[in-house]
């Protein structure tokens, strides 16, 4: 059998559309890997299109994709797959030629009407067949499955099932779902596998936007090489990249050094009411209307806080975060006179939000590591997201699903470890 590298450029050689497609939660690592092959593409002269569903949530969480946006091509991102295959009608020119061709549109109906230049054309001149698919390959990147790919896959099943995949991932929860599966368990991202792999072929090609992109991979990953699970091989990659003039500064500015003060404002709420349970395995923190409205914070600004509780606390297996945007802590000074407030210690103020018509809507946003499911652990609660980071809204106030949700939690590692 050929060496990985080899059977990778020899489906490059053979293929001339190809689309690159990554999860619905649009991981940095993922992003970066795939403009970097979409780079790569362009420059062999290959016909490419990135597309990747952008999660939609009924809380409005968003995925914070603003900080990977100075990287070359990201508004080359489609979020659907458009003519993904044609339909094709067919003429038997033999007995006589076209003079012209015209089209009308009547209610549901579109008409040709086609002029022959003599004589004329019968029903058995006309043939119709559904053409090939636009994509000839598809290249996953950083895909544990096909389900996580959102309708992307599920709209197009079918092109998935007769089109070659190349299966890009370092996760040891990859199904393999690739007619060829480049699955490192060692490497730290799936950029560093995507360097590997280009520059055991031609490593001049990689330039410096390519560079950019790999090393965004890596630093995403490792938290700006500050996590557990960097590696020297990790460390010696991030230095050729450097070499080929990837811009670690630049890197390392737009993803932790733009913080919005009002990011900073809503991190010190979460840290004020930090809880943990199992030995800190479990590390979770609740907000409420009032947190976001007097640090004039958004909940696209949770995901920062988020990678930051990961940085901050390497024990933790999971993170998670309550939040309502209807009911208000106790703490609000607008609504609790400071003599009452003893009173109410473990009770919480119920308003309308302006935006729902229920009293109680609990967000829970889940961070799991990698050997844990996110959406297996909240299974009952019809989650929607990945493996790794997981949401979804509960019509219950925030204290009593708290409590609800981590003991769920606590039986569900039980059954784990």
């Amino acid at each position: 059998m050929l060496p990985t590298s080899n059977q990778f450029f020899n489906l490059l050689e053979k293929s001339k559309n190809i689309l690159i497609t990554f999860p619905i939660d649009w991981n940095g690592d993922a992003i970066s890997g795939s403009l970097a092959l979409y780079l790569y593409l362009k420059k062999i002269g290959k016909n490419v299109e990135i597309g990747a569903e952008k999660m939609k949530k009924n809380n409005n969480f968003k995925i914070p994709t603003e900080s990977f946006r100075f990287l070359p091509s990201f508004s080359e991102i489609k979020n659907s797959l458009e003519n993904l295959m044609k339909f094709i009608v067919s003429i038997d020119l033999t007995n006589t030629k076209v003079n012209q061709i015209k089209y009308t549109i009547e209610e549901n109906s579109l008409n040709f009407i086609i002029s022959p230049k003599n004589g004329f054309f019968t029903n058995d001149d006309i043939k119709s067949n559904m053409g090939g698919f636009k994509y000839d390959l598809i290249i996953t990147v950083n895909c544990h499955d096909l389900e996580s790919l959102g309708r992307i896959y599920d709209n197009n099943i079918d092109f998935f099932y007769k089109t070659n995949i190349i299966n890009i991932d370092h996760s040891p929860e990859n199904e393999e779902f690739g007619q060829l599966n480049i699955i490192n368990l060692n490497a730290v991202s799936v950029t560093e596998i995507i360097y590997n792999l280009l520059s055991e072929n031609k490593s001049n090609l990689i330039d410096e936007k390519m560079a950019t992109c790999l090393l965004t991979g890596i630093i995403f990953k490792t938290k700006s090489f500050k996590t557990a699970n960097l590696t020297p091989q990790a460390l010696n990659t991030s230095s050729k990249l450097i070499e080929l003039g990837a811009k670690r500064e630049e890197i390392v500015s737009h993803l932790y050094r733009s913080r919005s003060l009002n990011t900073l404002k809503l991190w010190g709420r979460v840290l004020n009411n930090l809880k943990s349970a199992e030995n800190n395995s479990i590390i979770w923190a609740t907000l409420f209307k009032n947190d976001f409205k007097e640090t004039e914070a958004e909940e696209e600004n949770l995901q920062d806080i988020i990678d930051e509780l990961i940085i901050s606390i390497p024990s933790a297996k999971i993170i998670i975060i309550f939040y309502s945007l209807s009911e208000l802590s106790i703490l609000d000074n607008n609504y609790i006179k400071e003599e009452d407030r003893k009173e109410f210690e473990d009770k919480t103020i119920i308003v309308h939000n302006e935006k729902s018509s229920d009293i109680f809507k609990t967000n829970i946003i889940l961070y799991s590591v990698k050997n844990i499911s996110s959406l297996d652990l909240i299974k009952k609660y019809a989650p929607e997201g990945t493996k790794k980071i997981a949401q979804t809204s509960i019509k219950k106030p925030i204290k009593e699903l708290e409590k609800e949700i981590i003991d769920t939690i606590k039986r569900q590692l039980e059954k784990i470890f």
